[in-house]
Order: structure tokens, then C-alpha cells, then sequence
């Protein structure tokens, strides 16, 4: 089959999920509940195609043309190249001698409306054309059958014309149910949705319920109204993205560490640090980050509960000073607010982390703050197991921080235990020996090979962090409150930092 023409939307992430954008010549519907976005994605379509070159119209019996200005200075827009004809105003072309009130709209006859609507198309000839909105066309209309005649004969006024056609509904009407009707006659519909949450910023999605002859990402997709426009984030489906990549060991730089995993965790691969806080889950993580630096990988740090301050502080303090790295490009710091941001637009970040910079090592830390962000637990598993199954086929390896709840005895993962989509787990845990609480790493499995059963001490000083011999003296790690009997020379002590 001939590829369809697009045009545009304006707005890169819902191209992506339209497979290019919309195909021109047709009449498409966009509805929504008022506070969804319609206006601004109505905008940016029109803006879109005056930066083309096109000629674009906007028929409003809905919003005056300084409630439009209002709109467009909120993101710091204009609406040069626009021809906007508000149907308010058209008292004077009707030239029938009638007084018709410019704050009332819906008096005028539905006839003598549509056929205004048709004048101005015909005058000004545009390439594209946004109608907000249909629900003062159901008012005018007072009866269903009459008001789907009308949008009908608008459908094949416009078929002839080459406009691509964008018609804006509120769902005001009608109870506030979707017109199936109304769906049949376009040959697209794209619906927003706005959603209150307990807590945090209200969330925006939408989906493209019908695209006729052409394919189309489905689903729900997450969307936000940003100072600047609206900004679409295509639901991540992992199988499309594969990469070819060779699956070599990721070092750490330190050799007892790497020799847990015989080399280390594979690309394309995930990583699950688990244990209680202060185990030292961060600051292993952060050894690997700095050895890809200093192989000049991009490494990309995703902090949900720390501040960026903070780690940057913890490593400095360690001996690893981070800034140097990040003046040079080759790491990025992305503080989270979990109450602000949604699922689909975190994914879409890390994606451009990928394809856009090249990273080579994503971070998340912690998956607690992750989960803060999608209160719908039924979709969490669903949300991060297609992304780390995306990563793992670009050949990224992922590190995730998983703070378990308590610090001794029995421990659990919280609302998620993402160890089952974990492809390396390593566990962290505090032991007692000789009246002192020392740190223990192990590692529990490693589907990309093999890997030391033992269990071996942690110590992370001024001078960095070292993995001690296996201490074959352990007892009840299993518990959750391990206890070494061994010889002291088997334990690590803390060195200086000028040592």
C-alpha cells in the first residue's frame, strides 16, 4: 500500500504514537473533558502547520478570541498565522438585518451557523482547521439526529477541499458520555483525560481510540500540561527497540567485588541492590557508575529520595568526586519528584537518556520512590517490567535500589518485589562480630552466568569501598540477623584517608 501523507501534530511524542503523525485530508476527533488539554493540543497543531507554510483557521463558538490569546501567552505563544473566526462576532456578515448578541451564540440558527463555517473555509482556503467546539453545535442543533446530519454535511463539505480537519469536543452533552455516532463519521479519535489523584499533581492521558487504515501505538498514554505545551509520552513497548549489543562483563574497578560475579553483571542486563538502609547498596552502585566513567561511558542517575547534593557529598566523601564527570557531559544527576511525575513520562526520559545521549548505565534509586509515583500497584509490574525489558535490549545495564523495610531481623521489599524481574540480585546485609556491626555482601542469583555463593564482609571507608575474603564462619544470614564466630584477621578494619 502507498504510505498515507502526514501532517505533523506538533508535538514529537504524539507522532510517535500516530507513526508520524496525522494523515492529512481527513476529519479527526478530539475529546475530552474541559481541564484535559484540548485547546492546547488544538494550538500546537495549528502552530505546527504555520510553521510549515500552511494556511490554518480556528472556528470558535466556544471560546472568545482573548480567552484563545489568554491560552496561547500562558505557554509564550502568539497566534500570528492563525485565522481565527469566532462565530461571537459574525453578527455582521450575516446581513439579514437580525441583532444577534455577540455573548450569545447559541441563538443563531444552526443553518445559518454552518453556513458562515462554510464561507470562511472558502474565503480563507486552509490546509488545516480545528472546530471547538461540538458541543455549542449539539445546543444550536436541540436534536440528535439533526445535529449528526449537520457534523455529517460538514464531514463531506471538507472532503473535497484537501483540509485536515480536527473536530474539539468537551463531552458536555449528553450526560458527558462519548458520542459512538459522532466516532463512526471520523476517521480518528484521540480522547484526553484528566485524573485526581489522592496526593500530588493531577495526571493527564490519553489514547488514540481509532486511527482507520493506518497503524497506531494503543493504550493509554501519559501526558503533561507544561508551561510550553503539551508533551505526549508513548506507552514503551520493549520489542520494538532491540539493539544488537555484545553482553560483556561490567567491571566495578575493585577485583573482590568483581569476582562475586565472575567479571561482573553482563550488558543488558538488571541489577537489584536489596537490604535495609546504610547496608551500603548506594555507594556499591555508585563504584560501578564510576568505573564506566572512567571508561568514558555516559551513565545516567536517577534519584528519587536523595538529594543530588547529598550523594555528591556522600561521594566526594568516599573519594569519588562526581562534578569533574558531570562538567564533561559524561554523567547526569535527574532529581525525581515521585508526586509530580508519572510513570510514562519517567520511561520516556530514560529513553532519551538512551537514544538521544547514549547512556550506558541507568541508575534508579530507589525503586521505593518509584513506586510512589504509580499509586495503581495492578499496573507497576507491567510499567517496570517493560522498561527494564526496553533496557536490556538496548544492551544498558540497570541498577536498582531497592531499601528493604526494618534494618534487622526479618525484612521485606514493601509493595514490590521486583526480585523475579531482576536478572542479578545482590543482598546487603548488617552482621554482628566481636561487639561491632559490620556490613555483609552475597550475591543470590545471576542469570547471565555464574557466581560466588559465598558470603563476604563490606567496608566502605575514606579511602572507598573493599570486599573482604569469604567468611565461611556465618550463621543464620538466612534470618535476617546474621552472626559471625570466626577469627577477628578475617574482618576488615577502616583505614584513613591519608593512609
Amino acid at each position: 500500500m502507498t504510505p498515507l501523507p502526514r501532517c505533523s501534530t506538533g508535538i514529537p511524542g504524539l507522532d510517535v504514537i500516530l507513526g508520524g503523525g496525522l494523515p492529512t485530508n481527513r476529519l479527526y476527533l478530539l475529546e475530552g473533558q474541559p481541564g484535559s488539554g484540548k485547546t492546547t493540543l488544538a494550538l500546537q497543531y495549528l502552530r505546527e502547520g504555520v510553521r510549515a507554510g500552511e494556511r490554518c483557521l480556528y472556528v470558535t463558538l466556544s471560546e472568545t478570541a482573548d480567552e484563545l490569546a489568554e491560552v496561547a501567552g500562558s505557554h509564550g505563544w502568539t497566534l500570528d498565522g492563525i485565522d481565527l473566526f469566532e462565530l461571537a462576532a459574525a453578527e455582521s456578515v450575516l446581513g439579514d438585518g437580525r441583532q444577534q448578541s455577540v455573548l450569545h451564540p447559541w441563538e443563531m440558527e444552526l443553518g445559518g451557523t454552518i453556513r458562515l463555517i462554510q464561507a470562511e473555509v472558502e474565503r480563507c482556503k486552509p490546509s488545516r482547521v480545528v472546530f471547538d467546539s461540538l458541543s455549542e453545535l449539539r445546543l444550536l442543533a436541540q436534536d440528535p439526529l439533526r445535529y449528526r446530519r449537520q457534523v455529517l454535511a460538514l464531514k463531506q463539505f471538507f472532503a473535497p477541499r484537501n483540509v485536515t480537519v480536527v473536530l474539539v469536543d468537551d463531552l458536555t452533552g449528553e450526560g458527558g458520555e462519548r458520542d459512538a455516532h459522532l466516532h463512526s463519521l471520523c476517521h480518528g479519535v484521540m480522547s484526553l483525560e484528566r485524573l485526581t489523584l489522592e496526593f500530588g499533581a493531577a495526571r493527564r492521558r490519553m489514547q488514540v481510540q481509532k486511527l482507520r487504515g493506518v497503524d497506531f501505538v494503543a493504550g493509554y498514554h501519559d501526558i503533561a500540561l507544561l508551561t510550553g505545551g503539551l508533551e505526549v509520552y508513548p506507552r514503551l513497548i520493549a520489542a520494538d527497540h532491540h539493539a544488537p549489543f555484545a553482553g560483556d562483563p561490567v567491571p566495578s574497578g575493585v577485583e573482590e567485588l568483581d569476582r562475586l560475579l565472575y567479571g561482573g553483571p553482563l550488558r543488558g542486563t538488571s541489577t537489584l541492590l536489596t537490604g535495609p538502609a546504610g547496608a551500603g547498596k548506594t555507594n556499591v552502585t555508585i563504584q560501578y557508575v564510576i568505573a564506566a566513567l572512567r571508561r568514558g561511558e555516559r551513565c545516567c542517575f536517577f534519584e528519587f529520595d536523595e538529594r543530588i547534593g547529598t550523594l555528591l557529598t556522600r561521594a566526594k566523601a568516599l573519594g569519588n568526586d562526581l562534578q569533574p564527570y558531570i562538567d564533561a557531559g559524561l554523567l547526569e544527576l535527574t532529581q525525581v519528584d515521585p508526586a509530580d511525575i508519572s510513570p510514562g513520562e519517567f520511561a520516556w526520559t530514560v529513553r532519551r537518556a538512551v537514544e538521544e545521549r547514549d547512556c550506558r548505565i541507568i541508575v534508579i534509586d530507589s525503586l521505593n520512590g518509584y513506586i510512589a509515583s504509580m499509586p495503581q500497584e495492578a499496573q507497576l509490574f507491567l510499567q517496570l517490567h517493560e522498561l527494564l525489558s526496553y533496557l536490556n535490549q538496548k544492551g544498558v545495564t540497570t541498577f536498582l535500589v531497592n531499601p528493604q523495610h526494618g534494618l534487622m531481623g526479618n525484612m521485606s521489599t514493601g509493595a514490590l518485589d521486583a526480585s523475579y524481574i531482576a536478572d542479578t540480585i545482590v543482598l546487603f546485609r548488617f552482621f554482628e562480630a566481636r561487639g561491632r556491626i559490620r556490613k555483609a555482601i552475597s550475591i543470590l542469583k545471576n542469570r547471565g552466568g555464574g557466581h560466588e555463593d559465598t558470603i563476604r564482609e563490606l567496608r566502605i571507608d575514606a579511602r572507598g569501598l573493599r570486599v573482604g575474603e569469604p567468611l565461611d564462619r556465618f550463621h543464620g544470614v538466612l534470618t535476617g540477623i546474621p552472626r559471625f564466630d570466626g577469627e577477628g584477621e578475617h574482618l576488615l578494619e577502616e583505614r584513613s584517608a591519608d593512609a
